[in-house]
């Protein structure tokens, strides 16, 4: 397939759905700090896998950087995160962290999947251990009856090793890079 996986990751979960998908697409994945536009060279479909940190996207400035490259090309966007996708509040959020991390001319082209990763307390930076503490000392302060699913998820699994990785999850992806060129570009 004439085809290309970019990816930014921080900790390896991004890392990891990336060479899943260039393994089902018989393609290249390429980490995004070490690709050039020579990575986009032959390339009609290039797919752009971003961690999400504090509601970045890692990664991304290499689509602002090679932006006029990427114009003419089949596009795709997939993030990656703690928060579930199939949660609808969630589900927003992840749609506004994938448009600030698309330049505007990329917008329309660009189909957007997500992806849920995991969180490896032991081993995060100490930037991202201070963010996590902070939003558990902010958790710890709600009223319990108040707090999401989701919340009381990460209050109980702080500290530990969580994963959510999902080889399946990458089906609607794939399908997408497989059926060819379209003019439409949906958030999944």
């Amino acid at each position: 397939m004439d085809a290309v996986v970019l990816y930014g990751s921080h900790y390896g979960h991004t890392a990891r759905y990336a060479q899943w998908l260039a393994e089902a697409l018989d393609c290249r994945a390429v980490p995004a700090r070490k690709a050039a536009a020579a990575a986009l060279e032959g390339c009609g479909t290039v797919i752009f896998g971003g961690g999400l940190y504090a509601g970045g996207v890692a990664g991304a400035r290499f689509l602002k950087d090679h932006a006029g490259a990427l114009v003419a090309r089949r596009l795709a966007l997939f993030t990656c995160g703690l928060a579930d996708p199939a949660n609808p509040e969630n589900a927003e959020n992840l749609r506004a962290a994938a448009e600030r991390a698309l330049p505007p001319e990329l917008r329309a082209q660009t189909a957007v999947f997500h992806l849920r990763g995991g969180i490896d307390y032991p081993h995060l930076g100490p930037v991202h251990r201070a963010m996590m503490a902070a939003l558990r000392a902010g958790l710890r302060r709600r009223d319990p009856a108040q707090l999401r699913q989701e919340d009381r998820e990460l209050l109980a699994t702080y500290g530990q090793h969580v994963n959510f990785l999902d080889r399946a999850a990458l089906e609607p992806l794939v399908a997408w890079a497989l059926t060819g060129p379209s003019d439409t570009a949906e958030s999944r």
